[in-house]
């Protein structure tokens, strides 16, 4: 399904249903790609909040770069997408049943052990972060 999105000529509608990819994206990696991909299944529009975490612990990238690398990495799904700036969120609450639901990708184990932590970490080691 997701291949049948690509560049498909698609244009945003605020009004129509759009999944929520939420995360600091410190960088986006494989693992992030496939799960935007299982996501954007769900509606077929998907709005990626960037938590607005540089320089909070262990996360270099400002938002710029990480909108960049996003984009990047999803330019095959031109209007399918949009990349947000969002205070750093910790607490998604909510109260009685208001038209949406949470819900958990489980993506393969594979995918799963994929880790920004471990990426960042080689960076340094290569040199391409300080």
């Amino acid at each position: 399904m997701t291949d049948q999105m690509k560049n498909d000529g698609h244009v945003w509608d605020n009004r129509k249903p759009t999944a929520q990819m939420l995360g600091r994206w410190q960088p986006w990696h494989a693992g992030h790609q496939k799960l935007f991909e299982e996501i954007l299944k769900k509606t077929g529009q998907v709005n990626i909040m960037v938590r607005d975490v540089q320089g909070v612990d262990d996360n270099p990238f400002n938002f710029e770069t990480v909108k960049k690398n996003i984009l990047e990495a999803l330019k095959n799904y031109q209007g399918r997408i949009k990349v947000t700036l969002v205070p750093n969120i910790t607490n998604i609450c909510y109260g009685r049943g208001v038209g949406y639901k949470m819900e958990e990708i489980v993506l393969d184990e594979k995918t799963q052990q994929i880790s920004a932590t471990k990426i960042r970490e080689q960076m340094r080691k290569d040199g391409k972060l300080k």
